[in-house]
């Protein structure tokens, strides 16, 4: 059996576990709010600055950022991404470019009620426009945004492999879609012999939400990694993890910023009381640890951070390259 893995975008054979990395890279950066928020000097920098760091990974979707826009309608994103990219000869070979397709709004004020969906024609004709927006021949990693159930499971995987076969995307993946459909997807995938999904990102951190809590700020029922996606990725090696809102938009630092309402419950203090101990005696700040222990961990999770300064670049940066002791990892992990 051959998987296709999201760092090479090439069809091999099964890896194994300490090969890892291929399906899962250190860190992405996330380009959200790029030409909403953050207009295309900032994003410049903040792009230059990953970049010169050593990150690979950026991660945008066609939708973003429909509800930072006037127009209640997305596609923002991608274009600064090609203005960046053409405006740096040469470094469309030193990165590589995830997109998403599925959550873009039918019409302004539709989310989450009516989104584009994922029928085949569409997944088509948005990666198509990614391309186009973007400047580039070919998709690294494109992401199911999110589970459409009124498409026929098959129509999906044959979309998304479509692509794969015809070599404009390198490999194909699902966010927010409940485990059970995404491998019933790559068993379909896998008995035609067709590109199977290779990544999921979903929401994580080290703070946990209650047993049933679902992702409203979000939309998304099935928006988490759960334990059970952690043993999924642990028994096959080449499926990558991807973590959205890792640092839980600055609450692990800010008093502005309180954790959701959702991890309103005893293990919360536990887990703050011990990742405040553990950076006070490394030196090093809240966020880092939660990265480092998200990156470092078995398996990797790779978070895709979102920053807004080349300062908050730097703190992500140096967090998934930290290593922690593994005293202290044990002491993060037993505080659940």
């Amino acid at each position: 059996m051959t998987t296709t893995t999201p760092a090479t975008g090439q069809t091999t054979a099964p890896v194994p576990a300490d090969e890892r990395a291929a399906a899962a890279p250190p860190v992405a950066l996330g380009a959200m709010l790029f030409g909403t928020r953050h207009d295309d000097a900032e994003s410049f920098d903040l792009l230059d600055a990953y970049v010169e760091a050593g990150g690979v990974w950026i991660d945008t979707a066609d939708c973003y950022a429909f509800w930072a826009d006037e127009s209640g309608r997305g596609g923002q994103s991608e274009p600064v991404l090609g203005r960046w990219l053409a405006a740096r000869p040469g470094m469309r070979d030193r990165v590589r470019i995830a997109t998403k397709v599925g959550c873009e709004p039918l019409w302004p004020g539709s989310f989450p009620e009516r989104t584009t969906g994922l029928g085949a024609e569409v997944v088509r004709s948005v990666a198509r426009q990614s391309l186009d927006r973007m400047g580039i021949d070919r998709i690294d990693l494109f992401w199911a945004h999110r589970d459409d159930r009124s498409t026929p499971l098959r129509e999906i995987v044959d979309g998304f492999a479509g692509l794969v076969d015809d070599g404009v995307v390198g490999a194909w993946g699902f966010s927010n879609t409940a485990l059970w459909r995404v491998e019933r997807a790559a068993g379909a995938a896998r008995a035609r012999g067709l590109a199977a999904p290779s990544a999921l990102q979903l929401r994580y951190s080290y703070l946990q939400p209650r047993p049933m809590v679902r992702d409203h700020e979000h939309d998304h029922r099935f928006g988490w990694i759960t334990d059970e996606v952690l043993d999924y990725a642990e028994a096959d090696p080449a499926v990558g993890l991807w973590a959205y809102s890792p640092l839980m938009s600055g609450a692990y630092e800010r008093a502005d910023r309180p954790v959701p309402a959702g991890f309103d419950h005893p293990g919360t203090a536990r887990r703050l009381a011990v990742l405040a101990d553990v950076a006070a005696e490394l030196g090093v700040s809240r966020s880092e640890v939660v990265l480092a222990w998200l990156a470092g961990g078995s398996p990797r999770v790779s978070p895709v951070v979102g920053v807004s300064s080349p300062e908050q670049l730097a703190t992500a940066m140096a967090g998934v390259r930290l290593v922690l002791p593994a005293a202290a990892r044990e002491r993060l992990d037993a505080a659940w």
